[in-house]
């Protein structure tokens, strides 16, 4: 347990960080599972649309130091690639 007034306050703080960054965090899993959800479906504008929400996201909690940058960068480029995947599978399928 803190005994200085200083320790309480770090105690303070570290919750109060901790549970914004909980929530942070659980926004992004939130955005990114809409738009897996979106590709589960097969429906290419329900998943662009979902994309830009996720990449939004994810851009406002790395700059936030939640996440790394890279790490958002990252998970940017796994997102785009399964977009990108599923476009192509339905202009083969129109083909």
């Amino acid at each position: 347990m803190p005994n200085t007034e200083s320790a309480k306050k770090r105690v303070r703080q570290g919750q109060e960080r901790n549970a914004r960054n909980r929530w942070r965090k659980s926004r992004v899993k939130d955005a990114v599972a809409d738009f897996l959800k979106a590709i589960h479906d097969h429906d290419v504008a329900a998943a662009e649309v979902a994309f830009k929400a996720a990449v939004r996201t994810l851009d406002k909690v790395a700059d936030t130091g939640t996440v790394h940058k890279n790490q958002a960068a990252r998970r940017k480029s796994r997102l785009n690639a399964k977009l990108k995947t599923l476009k192509t599978a339905k202009s083969a399928k129109r083909a």
